[in-house]
């Protein structure tokens, strides 16, 4: 049997179990969409895709340490650290890089890995390539930190499918001296916090380091680390994902820094996004409202909403049902999410209308009694 035939019975499986995906050949423009990650609607800021206008060169031309060198991305970095409150900031690509390339070289430095149940492909990935003793503890708990090893502690603070949101205070109070904290504040950053810094801005503590992005409150693209100098100068010269990936567009770092800019004068982008997802959560039935269910919950209510739904094609029917009525809200199955938990992820913008999170849940209580 041929790789391609074998290919296609990999598809036929993959259709039998209601887990198939395709590319869509068609954008959003005409459906309001709750599945962008853009949650301050920064991305098509004026001010923002201006600063994109303003480029004279497209790619960066090689990796950082090469000709990748750009001023702009030097300027990101002190930007960044200074929000977060952190001595240095390390830009990657993307997020998902700025994972896998951070993991593995702060796995050099303890003796095991600890990481939350529900953590995102990129940290589970990082985990894998550290080829360290790891264990998984369930989602939202305490992490079980003792004995004589050192141990990192790889958790969310805003949890990509669940939406909900743990206190990194408590995760930080179970660490020892000798333990360390990747918190990734990918989907608090912008949101959460004084400024929109964040949970973690206010543990001033070298033990944490900050995973995060650009490309999601930020509106642009690229990840990056922030914490203690040293630890960044070793990923510097140990994180893979960094020394052989091409730079960012110094164009890109420039839309991100007023993008930055906006972010940390976005208190009315903030509170537009509170009080949306206020109206959606108080709008659903109790059958759909998630309910924290953990003692280190935080008590703030993010910008993703996850209405669990159980099989693949529970999860499709309801997703397509809303297509129908304009309403685009992906259908989440495996393996994003475990098997038997398929669902429907919301993502709430400060753009959103509240007139808009009336009839998404108006039609999300029809679609789902009908599925």
């Amino acid at each position: 049997m041929t790789y391609l035939q074998e290919a296609e019975r990999a598809l036929e499986a993959i259709c039998g179990e209601h887990r198939y995906r395709e590319l869509p050949q068609h954008g959003l423009s005409d459906v309001i969409d709750f599945s962008s990650n853009d949650y301050l609607g920064l991305a098509r800021d004026p001010q923002v895709v201006e600063a994109l206008k303003r480029a004279n060169r497209v790619g960066s031309g090689g990796a950082r340490l090469l000709s990748g060198r750009h001023r702009e991305l030097a300027l990101l970095e002190d930007e960044l650290a200074d929000w977060l409150g952190r001595e240095r900031v390390l830009l990657f690509s993307s997020g998902y890089l700025a994972g896998v390339g951070t993991i593995p070289v702060l796995a050099e430095l303890v003796e095991s890995i600890l990481s939350d149940q529900s953590n995102h492909a990129c940290l589970i990935d990082g985990i894998r390539l550290a080829r360290k003793p790891h264990s998984i503890y369930a989602h939202a708990a305490l992490p079980p930190v003792g004995g004589s090893k050192s141990s990192l502690v790889v958790s969310e603070s805003t949890f990509s499918m669940e939406g909900d949101a743990v206190d990194p205070a408590a995760l930080l109070g179970r660490l020892r001296e000798q333990d360390v904290l990747l918190l990734d504040e990918a989907h608090a950053l912008g949101v959460a916090g004084p400024l929109g810094a964040g949970f973690a801005r206010a543990l001033d503590d070298p033990r944490v380091l900050v995973l995060g992005t650009l490309s999601k409150a930020l509106g642009s693209l690229g990840g990056f680390v922030a914490g203690p100098a040293t630890a960044i100068e070793l990923l510097v010269n140990r994180a893979r994902s960094f020394i052989f990936d091409t730079a960012l567009p110094p164009s890109l770092a420039l839309a991100s820094r007023i993008a930055l800019f906006l972010t940390r004068r976005g208190d009315d982008r903030r509170e537009r996004l509170r009080a949306n997802a206020a109206r959606l959560r108080a709008a659903l039935p109790p059958g759909l409202a998630p309910t924290p269910g953990h003692v280190i919950l935080s008590a703030v209510e993010g910008p993703i909403v996850s209405i669990v739904l159980g099989s693949e094609q529970r999860a499709l029917r309801v997703s397509e049902e809303l297509l129908k009525h304009r309403i685009f809200v992906p259908a989440i199955r495996p393996p994003t999410v475990p098997p038997g938990t398929s669902r429907l992820r919301i993502t709430i913008r400060a753009d959103h209308t509240l007139e808009q999170m009336d009839m998404l849940a108006d039609e999300l209580r029809r679609c789902v009694a009908i599925s």
